[in-house]
């Protein structure tokens, strides 16, 4: 189901008014929310075990903006909590291990098995304040333990909002739940979940959920939750798992989940910013299926992930934004099986391969990131049927082999990037057999074999290559080095410190308009091309004797004004 990122913040609203047969619904701004949690109007407090032996007894005798305040202990039971009613732990907010010493010392034990309700349903306006929510459903040690080992690829793909026994249910209300540790549980932690047309739009924030047998949170089926603060760690699919739902996810922890960190599918259209998602046994953040999986990933720490910083596939459509994505197992954005994201001022640096990559025909736009110091390519594009993408103004250097690597079946526009490295081999942009590429006020400067290497098909118009070193005793140090079967086009280029502007073998050749400075001997080496060439109009600078703007071997071609010039500009001649 299509969804509206800007509808899912501009209100909040709440059913309040509650006779028993009529329910009236009231918008109402966030902070109005925020005061009805906070402010409680002729609020009394019920103690429990002081004045109720069961937190449950305590909740029936209350009323809306009433308080039940609850001793530390463990208590065998499952609630059900009356709209508007506060349950508490008592106790201040003294921090301990795993949360808030209060949460830690008060637990609510679900029974295991036993019951078919969650551990705690939450009412409309209610809150849920620093408890510990455990042993609700069957929690699998040995299957958790199995799907781990194994990154969850033996998992089945079933919906996060399938049927399920959850730690805390949030089903069509608005409520706060907080400061809550809810694990070992044999569903999600905590389920948000819409009914009847209707999104609810809680608060869930500072909980700890870990083990349990679903997503820590799962936001489905309309569901527009705030999300703020929450550690969710070690749980059998995601951190913070969505479907169909468009939440507002901020500032959680998201660690060791057996699939991704916060994971988005099923036309889900959260706004996920400034998480930290890290050490996960696949994605930091992952987002899959539909066209109308369309989120907003901005400003998220996505680093050391089993797979992908952030991943997208399966036609999700994402707008990944300014997010910091390292040392990620394979790429720090990786993309593939026709999704189609829009990425942009993203630092993708020190991954075990791309910076960016790319596969399976995807469709993408990638404007203004930065990719560095990645131990293979800075920006891949893996073999792929039809595979297309806009890479504009990013940064791109010191990757370990190529900066832009670009496979069979893409077809690539790159303007204005600089793509660079110190030192190395290989050449700093690949373009491969069954590979179209057109480049075009780009800065491409390093060493190694070649500017660009080419099989596939290339048009180049007004670049700036620029070499670190001549390489005139070396066999390859070329701007541009055509392989057999290639396709060029260079159009108003300049080239420096190569050894050649260009060397072709068995390519086809189109010249023109080019500016080449500190070559050796020929500014264009084209040998064997099946057809005849054209070179027109280019300028090579040279002051020794004998030096050429284009040499042909056993090749054809039309050459017409091509000049060498003296780097004084006084002397010229046509050759």
């Amino acid at each position: 189901m299509a969804c509206q990122i800007s509808k899912c913040h501009v209100s909040r609203s709440i059913s309040a008014i509650t006779d028993g047969k009529t329910r009236l619904r009231l918008v109402v701004p966030m902070l109005a929310v925020i005061a009805f949690f906070d402010v409680h109007v002729k609020a009394s407090t019920i103690r429990v075990p002081q004045d109720h032996a069961t937190i449950q007894a305590a909740i029936d005798t209350a009323s809306a903006g009433d308080t039940v305040l609850v001793s530390s202990g463990t208590y065998n039971e499952r609630l059900r909590i009356k709209d508007g009613v506060h349950v508490r732990s008592e106790g201040d907010d003294t921090k301990t291990a795993p949360g808030l010493n209060r949460a830690v010392t008060t637990i609510i034990d679900g029974g295991s098995t036993e019951g078919t309700a969650p551990g705690v349903l939450m009412g409309e306006g209610s809150v849920l304040d620093g408890f510990t929510v455990t042993n609700v459903g069957l929690y699998d040690d040995a299957l958790w333990k199995k799907h781990h080992a194994t990154q969850g690829n033996q998992q089945s793909h079933e919906h996060i909002g399938a049927p399920g026994i959850p730690g805390i249910g949030i089903v069509g209300v608005n409520c706060l739940v907080r400061n809550n540790i809810v694990h070992h549980i044999g569903y999600t932690g905590i389920a948000i979940q819409g009914v009847d047309g209707m999104r609810c739009q809680p608060q869930v924030t500072n909980n700890i959920c870990y083990r349990n047998m679903g997503s820590g949170i799962g936001s489905m089926s309309r569901s527009a939750a705030l999300i703020e603060g929450n550690v969710c760690f070690q749980n059998f699919y995601a951190g913070i798992g969505h479907e169909d739902a468009s939440p507002t996810v901020l500032n959680n922890d998201c660690y060791e989940n057996i699939r991704a960190g916060i994971g988005i599918s099923e036309g889900a259209c959260p706004v996920v910013r400034g998480n930290r998602c890290y050490q996960n046994r696949r994605a930091g953040i992952g987002v899959r299926t539909e066209a109308t999986t369309r989120p907003l990933i901005e400003d998220n720490d996505c680093y050391e992930n089993d797979m992908a910083g952030i991943g997208a596939e399966e036609e999700s459509s994402p707008v990944i934004r300014g997010n910091r994505c390292f040392r990620n197992k394979l790429a720090g954005i990786g993309i593939r099986t026709h999704a189609a994201p829009t990425i942009t001022d993203n630092i993708c640096h020190e991954n075990d391969e791309a910076g960016i990559g790319q596969a399976s025909d995807a469709v993408t736009i990638l404007i203004g990131n930065q990719c560095h110091h990645n131990k293979k390519s800075g920006i891949g594009f893996a073999d792929c049927s039809e595979g297309r993408s806009t890479v504009i103004r990013n940064t791109v250097f010191d990757n370990a082999k190529v900066a832009v690597g670009i496979h069979s079946g893409w077809v690539v526009s790159l303007s204005e990037n600089k793509l660079s490295r110190t030192g190395g081999v290989p050449p700093l942009v690949m373009v491969f057999a069954g590979a179209e590429a057109t480049f075009t006020d780009n800065i491409i400067v390093g060493g190694g074999v070649a500017g660009i290497r080419v099989a596939g098909t290339v048009n180049l118009v007004n670049n700036e290559l620029v070499g670190t070193s001549q390489g005139k005793n070396g066999p390859t140090n070329f701007a541009v080095w055509g392989l057999p079967g290639s396709d060029i086009t260079m159009t108003g280029n300049t080239a420096r410190h190569w050894r050649y502007a260009l060397q072709a073998t068995e390519s086809t050749v189109h010249v023109s308009l080019n500016h080449v400075e500190d070559f050796r001997s020929a500014a264009f080496v084209i040998r064997n091309a099946p057809n005849s060439v054209g070179v027109f109009g280019n300028t090579a600078v040279s002051e020794t004797p004998g030096d050429d703007v284009v040499l042909l071997l056993e090749t054809k071609g039309i050459l017409r004004d091509n000049v060498i010039i003296a780097p004084d500009t006084t002397k010229a001649g046509s050759r």
